[in-house]
């Protein structure tokens, strides 16, 4: 175990959306916290500070996780994916897309929780019910949308995917 004083600081190492952080930081210091003010990565909301409303998900090697239970610290060594990291080329990522598409979005604060469970949940179960997308989403709050819009957007990025709209030459989900 690592003993470090009051005022100390930790040398955080991470890769974020494919670029390499290093910052130094509070050992007690959120993860939330610092993809937000150490790395700019402001598409993290923090809401609840708890665990709950599921806003400040990320994926931590590819597993959803709410970033505000988790230090900086824990996450030393680890690839982190923020709702930054899933457009590509300039392009929205396809989930992004239907979120568009289908009015899954309103003011968008918990958009970004939301998406990053969804990329998780959708490389998990390629043909997924809508009371599997209900149970998802169950970890997520949202006070603007009613969860249609978020469940028909879901739904459709699963239909594409499995009629291989979206893959690459490579044979790649994009």
């Amino acid at each position: 175990m690592i003993q470090v004083s009051a005022n100390e600081t930790i040398e955080v190492r991470v890769n974020i959306n494919g670029k390499v952080y290093a910052e130094h930081v509070e050992p007690r210091k959120l993860l939330s916290d610092f993809l937000r003010e150490d790395c700019g990565l402001t598409g993290t909301h923090i809401g609840c500070e708890h665990g709950v409303c599921g806003a400040c998900t990320v994926l931590v090697n590819g597993s959803a996780v709410r970033s505000c239970l988790m230090f900086a610290v824990q996450a030393e060594g680890m690839e982190i994916t923020t709702v930054e990291g899933l457009a590509k080329d300039d392009r929205p990522d396809p989930l992004q897309e239907a979120f568009n598409e289908c009015h899954a979005l309103q003011c968008g604060f918990c958009t970004p929780g939301i998406l990053m469970s969804s990329v998780e949940f959708l490389g998990t179960y390629a043909d997924p019910t809508t009371d599997e997308i209900k149970e998802m989403l169950s970890g997520h709050l949202c006070r603007c949308t009613g969860y249609k819009g978020i469940i028909e957007a879901i739904e459709k990025e699963a239909i594409r995917r499995k009629d291989g709209e979206n893959v690459n030459e490579s044979g790649d989900t994009v």
